[in-house]
């Protein structure tokens, strides 16, 4: 979801600077169906109330941490595409802090209370008032008038403005007053 939002602000942003939805056809995306098993991974690792099942700490741990592995895969394959750096910057980022504090993205005190929330574990995220590598984790509630506003990192912000800068780019967005270069045949 951090990198889904940002992407379609940045596709309708650039509208107004002539890009073009139908550009976005033509990119290339590489080992895209490697990002959709680790999103599988992620749906089992923590199937919410919707699905019939639990998954067990440990192994929802390992199947997130397995899915950050694949999607560092298609990152690192897709690294030539436009904010696909920042993305890759901020998963890493995200993932060194789970590592570094036995495998849940610690959620600072602060930032739950500030976004309203109150949980111990959820899903991935862990209360922790004294993580392991403090400014990689979730330390920052974000403002409640954002859609699906939540608790959010430095590597979430990394990841968020690679996919507004991708969906931007992607599109053929042009700075104001430019124009676009001819055609060359």
């Amino acid at each position: 979801m951090v990198l889904a939002l940002p992407f379609v602000i940045g596709v309708l942003a650039a509208l107004p600077f002539g890009g073009r939805m139908r550009n976005l056809g033509s990119a290339r995306f590489r080992w895209l169906g490697l990002a959709y098993v680790a999103l599988a991974f992620q749906i089992a690792a923590f199937p919410g109330s919707s699905l019939p099942w639990r998954t067990p700490d440990g192994a929802a741990v390992g199947l997130w941490i397995a899915s950050d592995f694949l999607l560092a895969a298609v990152v690192v394959r897709n690294i030539r595409l436009p904010g696909v750096a920042l993305v890759a910057a901020g998963l890493g980022s995200n993932l060194l802090a789970v590592l570094a504090n036995g495998g849940h993205m610690p959620a600072l005190p602060r930032a739950l209370a500030d976004a309203g929330l109150h949980y111990t574990r959820l899903m991935n995220s862990e209360l922790m008032a004294h993580p392991a590598l403090p400014w990689l984790v979730d330390r920052w509630a974000a403002p409640h008038w954002i859609p699906l506003a939540n608790i959010f990192s430095v590597g979430d912000v990394g990841i968020a403005v690679g996919g507004f800068v991708l969906g931007l780019v992607l599109t053929g967005a042009r700075a104001p007053g430019r124009r676009p270069r001819p055609a060359t045949t």
